[in-house]
C-alpha cells in the first residue's frame, strides 16, 4: 500500500519561472542531488516531455525508472506516474502544484506516493519520503531563486 505526502515551499519567484524549471528535466542533475541523470524519452506535440528516464543515487536508493508525466493547460499543475516497476519502486504517483501569490511568489505544493519493492519499516519509508521531499522543494527553491536562473 502506498502513502501520500504533501508539503508546500514559497518560492520567490512567478509560476512561470517555477514552472520553466520544473520542465527543464535534462537539467535536473545540476540542481536535485539525488538526480544522476534525466533523459526525455518522448514528448508531446507541445514539446512537453511526457516520458522522462531518470537514474537517481541517493545513498541508499539508488534507481532506475520512467515516469509519465501530464500537465495542465497553463502549467500550474504538473502530474507523473511510474510507467512500469522499478528495481526500487512498485508505483510512483506525483505532483508540483504552483500557486501565484499576490507578492509574486509561488507556492509550490508537492505531493508523492511511493510504493517500494523492497520492504522498509513504516517509521523509516516516512523518514525517506520526508527527506526526498524537503530536498525536492528546497532545491527547487535555490535553483529558481538562483542569480541568473533560466527564465
Amino acid at each position: 500500500m502506498a502513502d501520500s505526502s504533501t508539503q508546500s515551499i514559497i518560492v520567490g519567484a512567478s509560476p512561470d519561472r517555477v514552472a520553466a524549471v520544473i520542465c527543464d528535466f535534462p537539467r535536473y542533475p545540476e540542481w536535485a542531488d539525488a538526480v544522476r541523470q534525466a533523459e526525455v524519452i518522448e514528448e508531446y506535440e507541445d514539446g512537453y516531455a511526457s516520458q522522462v528516464r531518470f537514474t537517481i543515487d541517493a545513498g541508499v536508493m539508488a534507481d532506475e525508472y520512467v515516469l509519465a508525466y501530464e500537465y495542465a493547460e497553463d502549467i500550474s499543475r504538473v502530474e507523473w506516474q511510474l510507467v512500469a516497476p522499478s528495481k526500487m519502486q512498485k508505483s510512483q504517483r506525483g505532483s508540483y502544484d504552483l500557486t501565484g501569490n499576490p507578492d509574486g511568489t509561488t507556492t509550490v505544493t508537492y505531493t508523492l506516493e511511493v510504493e517500494l519493492s523492497v520492504a522498509m519499516l513504516g517509521m523509516f519509508r516516512r523518514k525517506a519520503e520526508k527527506m526526498i521531499m524537503d530536498a525536492a522543494l528546497k532545491q527547487l527553491k535555490r535553483r529558481v531563486e538562483a542569480p541568473g536562473a533560466a527564465h
